[in-house]
């Protein structure tokens, strides 16, 4: 399984909608797609909120991706993501 970060962005119809309801839909469609969610975070700033998840690969983190924002209105940015141990070790190595 790979490591993903997806920063949401809220839209105006997304504020509206809300809800625990909505979240519980949106972790059933991340593990429908073969994600496992590690943590959901909300955030002041750029972004309104970040997922971190663990999908076997980049096209299933990207369906899930798109999926999401179909479900909840919310844009996502997905990024693939490493531990500072793997970085590390994938540097020593070269």
């Amino acid at each position: 399984m790979s490591t993903f970060f997806m920063f949401g962005k809220y839209s105006s119809g997304a504020v509206k909608e809300m809800s625990a309801e909505r979240t519980k839909k949106a972790v059933g469609l991340i593990e429908k797609s073969g994600g496992e969610v590690d943590s959901m975070h909300a955030l002041l700033g750029g972004y309104d909120l970040v997922l971190i998840v663990n999908f076997p690969g980049t096209e299933e983190a990207m369906k899930a991706s798109i999926a999401l924002s179909q479900l909840t209105g919310v844009s996502f940015s997905t990024f693939p993501a490493i531990t500072v141990e793997q970085f590390d070790k994938m540097i020593a190595e070269m």
